[in-house]
């Protein structure tokens, strides 16, 4: 029994793990036992039984047991009833399992034990007696589950059966008794009669029809009252012996003999609700005591027959659409049912939702449950608000597990019984998480039934037109949603679907069907037809869903390779591109429909113009088509935009603009006659006054990032991607013009010159047109109409600034005014009154002639916009915008010609950005930061070729805003781009330029007292380019003896150190490097020297790196040398000796003899033989020099203590000591 002992207590562990392997090596151990035991042929009393008088002497456990397993199936029982944690179920988990495994027990001695085991007493507490009945109720569950209550065999060398009818009579009725004594057993004692039942339905014992009268009789003759346990047995007796005479039995509480027969569901409803059924008859059965959030295991019972999977649940006369409808819904999700019962609700709800198919999953989604469930959902403070997010989260993990149904669901929680707007009523994301698990399949039936809600009609013709419009703007919504969602599976030809329907609705009228028609929206004709408002959300959705398609990349397969590409279907042909093709094959089908709008002979020129283009761009070269794709999507874009844009938005101008710039980039091929010859060179001087075509496309593009749209944005930035490639100077230019700060004055006189300018050539031409024409005066008459035009519009302005006078009580001036009068001066709030209403009119003004302006007139408008009024707080706030977004489009070159020499020109100007702009527009400085240090400065990349006057002048300036930073942020920003510049000229062998503003930068570190430079910006340098730091050496060396401070030839040195030991890595510069160490070495010495005679500021800590400098040096310099004596000559021991004696009688360095200990290193270094010795001695010497060092710096730090900390030292020694 030794070895069965320990393992008892772990059954009792509150770890699953550690209990399962304690009951495992307990049975394993007690089956072993048991196969070497003899039984014994008489009984005769045990030593066993003498010591535990708890248990009778009849029992019969010694027989034919051994005696481990007796005493443990004894102390197992014990056990049930402990308190401990965990040990009852530690505990009823081994004793099944070795009831199950031993043939030598009956279920008679067993139930004996655990009844004797568990009998309660008046004197047990109430902690004690709820033991006691746990004890019982594990015990005969245990007897169940092991298959002892119905085993056919019998005992070893004996004829007694195993179980028997009296046996599984006394089990069924004890627990029948068990959960009427205490009610909150009542539901576990029955789930354990189920056990039972199914188990004897299972069974072959020759008792098996008294067992089923003895069972049907204890529960219905013996117990009236109708409970959920009762139903769940019902259920399953009725499963297994349909024949029994169950109308007598149920009735007469049930009228049908079948439980789940429509009949009976109203008060199978008020029993599962636990509610008296029999509400006319007062019964003793026990109640809860109180309510438990667990759902009760009847309805899994139920469930199982009413959605089994396998298909094998008998027939019922009722269905489940029935039984969830009046069961659930209408009595658990009741308007008045209390919140518990509801929980319930969701429960059942969650346990039937993976039972469910497609096909049934509506039977779920029942009005009262989506009311309730929307309810608690939408709010957090609703007291079901987690029950009902549990909810959410099992529908999501359905959809995951079957994407199949997530069609169904959809139209569950969209459909009558949920509402249209479920995810935002719900403040949730179930309809777009169930989306994102669709497959293609799905989400081409979900699109597929959006269009029939749009198509059906109204039942009649007094149906509500408005709601009609709700619904029909709803599905416009949700169509366009599922392209905006990037986690839903895209497929090319639901998204063409989409883009066509919209394309139908917000641009024609569909006037005739066309069932065979490729574009579906042709095929019905919505009815009534859709309003204006609803085909400008059309347009506007449009726009939104390809503003979205222009940014999502795509995988597309080429003949060689796969790549991501933006903007494009799977067959690589812009989105843009392929709508455009469905509005040409519309336009062209006048027979089902016509357009919207009429579009005037200029416009539809434009229009062919544009379309021819788009068509000469196929057969662009190789090395010009990711260019040619950039036009051809700006063009598409823009011809696309003026479909949808209205009548008093359309502008013409910048689909002009993108025709002109194309045709002039891809010109077309024609034949030459003579007269084109003879025009040529007047077309070429004309070309030359234009600007190139890349620059009226970059104006184009930053037009659009004017725009107030997504659509704009989104194409203006995919478009520069793609033309990146063909910017020129002028490009970087005309881009950087937009972030410059520019006076509105300034603005306001250079476009009226420009107007002036304008008016002067429409008089010359004019007067050419005189001597050709016969038709001046219509010329004339032209002109006079535009000059009075002028004067009303002066009219106009006069009148405005006289009106904004009157208001604040000002007069205007007038002929009879008297000049000699006093003057009425107005205070500032008078002053700030009137400067909005002039600043209006002004405004008003300049827009009106900024209409007669050429091809970049739109610039110096929005500069205007841009900088009007410091207190206008939203125009400026906008001006921040688009030059934020101006930076996308340097950010998009810099990343995509890291390589183009037109990065030096962005340079300054960025960095201008970042020093000069105010509080205000901190976003646009870090923005600048950004691209400074992200992608210029850590650019592995450096350009082909560049100005190197312009990169030079770029880097003089960078040192210049260097030495006067305003913060070391800047500085940093400076300097991480000065090493750019200094590589890209050090590439290009420029390294005059680099090597100037280096050194004049380290005389301004050194010399000048303001100089904001810090030690890393020509630190960084030397460490980065030792090669170019050697050319300036020997300004190193001069640079403490000019250097303001201790701290600044500290530093200075510290540059010097940083190089001298790179020197293995200048290359074979040995007489230079022999030739620089004397100076280095009088540099040394004399800045020591003068620091001893109070001439320098130098601290010993100062003084300390210096000569580790020394020592540095005079290593390096043995490595060059042939002999210690021509290093000796070098660096003169006999001068480091004078040193040594200097710092020693100096006060100041005095005390700090780790000086004078690196000045003798120095000496012994000199004086050493390289080729004297063995490599042992090699390694003595070399732990000697570092010993020598360590103590050196011991010392060191020892002298430059506080003479305070010292005293304190000595005094402690002396108590010490004493």
């Amino acid at each position: 029994m030794s070895t069965t002992l320990p393992l008892f207590w772990h059954l009792s562990s509150a770890k699953k793990k550690e209990r399962l392997d304690a009951s495992v090596k307990l049975v394993v151990a007690l089956e072993h036992f048991q196969s070497q035991f003899v039984p014994k042929d008489s009984p005769e009393t045990s030593e066993d039984e003498d010591e535990d008088g708890d248990q009778p002497k009849s029992d019969g456990l010694k027989h034919l047991n051994a005696q481990d397993v007796a005493y443990s199936i004894r102390r197992l029982i014990r056990g049930l009833a402990s308190p401990r944690e965990s040990s009852r179920i530690g505990f009823a988990v081994a004793l099944t399992e070795l009831l199950s495994r031993i043939d030598t027990v009956t279920c008679s001695q067993i139930v004996l034990l655990v009844l004797d085991s568990s009998k309660t007493q008046g004197s047990m507490t109430g902690q004690e007696e709820r033991d006691v009945f746990f004890a019982r109720l594990f015990g005969l569950t245990s007897v169940i589950q092991s298959s002892l209550l119905l085993r056919e065999t019998t005992l070893p060398s004996s004829s007694t059966a195993a179980s028997d009818l009296e046996s599984y009579t006394e089990v069924i009725t004890e627990l029948l008794a068990l959960g009427e004594k205490k009610s909150w057993l009542r539901e576990s004692a029955w789930w354990s009669i189920g056990l039972a039942a199914d188990a004897l339905a299972a069974s072959a014992v020759s008792w098996k029809d008294e067992a089923v009268d003895a069972t049907i009789s204890a529960i219905y003759s013996e117990t009236k009252a109708w409970t959920p346990e009762k139903v769940a047995l019902t259920l399953k007796l009725q499963a297994a012996y349909p024949s029994r005479e169950w109308k007598k039995l149920l009735a007469p509480t049930f009228k049908n003999p079948d439980l789940l027969s429509t009949g009976n569901l109203s008060t199978l409803a008020r029993i599962l609700k636990e509610s008296d059924a029999d509400e006319d008859q007062e019964t003793d059965v026990p109640k809860s005591g109180s309510w438990k959030p667990q759902l009760h295991f009847v309805w899994d019972v139920l469930l199982d027959q009413l959605l089994s999977k396998d298909g094998s649940a008998r027939a019922s006369k009722g269905t489940f659409p029935e039984f969830f409808r009046i069961v659930v819904d209408e009595s658990l999700f009741a308007s008045t049912s209390s919140p518990e019962r509801k929980y319930w609700g969701f429960q059942v709800f969650q346990r039937a939702l993976p039972r469910v198919t497609a096909d049934d999953m509506p039977m779920l989604f029942t009005k009262n449950f989506m009311r309730s469930w929307i309810n608690h959902l939408s709010n957090s403070d609703r007291y079901l608000h987690k029950a009902a997010r549990q909810v959410v989260a099992d529908i999501q993990n359905a959809v995951k597990g079957d994407p199949r149904i997530g069609f169904s669901l959809i139209l569950q929680l969209t459909g009558g019984n949920g509402s249209r707007q479920f995810d935002k009523l719900t403040k949730t994301k179930t309809v777009e998480s169930i989306l994102t698990s669709m497959d293609e399949e799905g989400i081409q039936s979900y699109i597929d039934f959006l269009l029939e809600q749009v198509d059906d009609a109204p039942s009649s013709e007094t149906a509500d037109i408005q709601a009609l419009n709700t619904r029909r703007a709803w599905v416009i919504e949700q169509l366009a949603s599922l392209i905006r969602n990037g986690a839903i599976p895209k497929s090319d030809a639901w998204i063409q679907t989409i883009l066509d329907w919209l394309a139908v609705h917000g641009l024609f009228i569909v006037s005739k069907k066309s069932e065979k028609s490729a574009i579906l929206a042709l095929r019905s004709i919505p009815a009534p037809a859709f309003s204006e408002e609803l085909r400008k959300n059309c347009r506007d959705r449009l726009l939104a869903c390809l503003a979205e398609l222009t940014v999502q990349t795509t995988l597309v397969k080429d003949e060689s390779k796969t790549a991501k590409v933006a903007g494009v279907a799977s067959d690589g042909r812009l989105w843009v591109s392929r709508l455009l093709s469905t509005i040409q094959q519309l336009e062209k089908d006048s027979k089902h429909v016509h357009s919207l709008s009429e579009v005037d002979e200029e416009e539809a020129e434009l229009r062919q113009k544009a379309h021819q283009i788009l068509a000469r761009l196929k057969d662009a070269p190789e090395d010009q088509r990711e260019a040619a794709k950039g036009i051809e999507l700006l063009l598409s874009s823009t011809l696309l935009h003026q479909y949808c844009v209205d009548e008093d938005d359309a502008d013409t101008d910048a689909l002009e603009s993108c025709i002109d710039g194309a045709s002039r980039m891809f010109p077309a091929e024609a034949k030459k006659s003579k007269k084109s010859r003879k025009s040529m060179g007047e077309d070429k001087g004309k070309e030359k006054e234009l600007p190139a075509p890349i620059d009226v496309l970059a104006d184009t593009v930053i037009g659009f990032l004017e725009k107030g749209t997504a659509y704009m944005r989104a194409v203006a930035n995919q478009v520069f991607s793609l033309l990146s490639g063909a910017v020129q100077e002028s490009t970087i230019d005309l881009i950087l013009t937009q972030l410059e700060r520019r006076d509105p004055e300034e603005l306001m006189a250079d476009e009226d010159e420009d107007v002036d300018m304008d008016d002067d050539e429409e008089q010359e031409d004019g007067e050419g047109e005189d001597d050709e024409s016969s038709s001046s005066s219509e010329g004339n008459e032209d002109d006079d109409e535009e000059e009075e035009g002028d004067e009303e519009a002066d009219l106009e302005l006069r009148r405005k600034i006289e009106e904004a006078l009157r208001v604040n009580g000002i007069s205007a001036a007038t002929g009879d005014s008297d000049d000699e009068s006093e003057e009425d001066l107005m205070d500032d709030d008078q002053m700030l009154a009137i400067d909005e209403q002039l600043a209006a009119a002004f405004r008003a003004r300049a827009s009106e002639k900024g209409h007669r302006k050429g091809k970049f007139s739109g610039f110096m408008v929005r500069c205007v916009h841009a900088h009007t009024s410091p207190k206008d707080t939203d125009a400026q706030r906008e001006a921040t915008h688009f030059k934020n977004r101006v930076l996308d489009l340097i950010d998009i070159f810099v990343k995509k010609q890291s390589t183009s020499p037109l990065i030096i020109r962005l340079i300054l100007p960025l960095v201008e950005l970042t020093v000069a702009t105010g509080p205000d527009e901190k976003q646009l400085a870090d923005k600048a930061t950004g691209i400074l240090r992200s992608r210029i400065g850590k650019s592995k990349d450096i350009p082909t070729s560049v100005p190197k006057d312009d990169a030079a002048k770029a880097l003089e300036e960078l040192h210049t805003l260097a030495r006067k930073a305003s913060t070391p942020e800047v500085l940093a920003t400076l300097n991480q781009c000065s090493i750019y510049l200094s590589r890209v000229l050090l590439h290009h062998d420029a390294s005059d330029a680099v090597l100037k503003a280096y050194r004049e930068s380290l005389t301004d570190f050194v010399s000048r007292k303001a100089s904001r430079l810090n030690p890393p910006f020509v630190g960084d340098f030397v460490k980065r380019y030792p090669q170019a730091a050697w050319s300036i050496r020997d300004d190193f060396v001069e640079a403490p003896g000019a250097a303001l401070n201790g701290f600044r030839q500290a530093q200075a040195f510290h540059f010097i150190n940083t190089l001298v030991n790179q020197l293995q890595a200048l290359g074979d510069r040995k007489s230079e490097i022999l030739e620089f160490m004397p100076n280095l070495r009088q540099a040394i010495l004399d800045t020591l020297s003068n620091a001893c005679t109070g001439e320098s500021s130098l601290t010993p800590a100062h003084a300390k790196e210096i000569l580790k400098l020394a020592l540095t040096s005079v290593r390096q310099t043995k490595r060059f040398t042939a002999t210690v004596e021509e290093a000796a000559s070098i660096w003169e021991p006999s001068k480091w000796s004078d040193l040594s004696a200097t710092l020693a009688a100096s006060d100041r360095f005095k005390s700090a003899v780790g000086l004078q200990a690196m000045c003798k290193q120095i000496v012994q270094l000199l004086q050493e033989s390289d080729t004297a010795g063995t490599k042992a001695s090699s390694k003595d010497k070399a732990a000697t020099k570092r010993k020598s060092e360590a103590v050196a710096a011991d010392e060191e730090e020892e002298s430059t203590a506080a003479p305070a900390k010292r005293a304190k030292h000595k005094k402690a020694r002396k108590e010490k000591s004493g």
